[in-house]
């Protein structure tokens, strides 16, 4: 489990990129198809996401990885 982020909550843009290393372009073009978790709009001015779905993303991506790497 990763130990930068809480277990439970929710995460800011600028704390999901800080995780994810990619563009905001590019983030928010894959929530758009599916790839990334949904937002949440807490308010006009206010996207969050859930940190259990940030979690499984990494979770996904990292077993994907050790596959392709056997």
């Amino acid at each position: 489990m990763l130990t930068n982020i809480p277990a439970t909550g929710f995460l800011r843009l600028p704390q999901v990129l800080s995780i994810i290393p990619i563009s905001k372009s590019a983030w928010w073009a894959g929530c758009k198809t599916g790839r990334f978790p949904k937002p949440i709009k807490l308010g006009p001015r206010t996207t969050v996401w859930k940190v259990e779905d940030i979690t499984a993303l990494i979770e996904s991506v990292n077993s994907q990885q050790a596959r392709h790497d056997r």
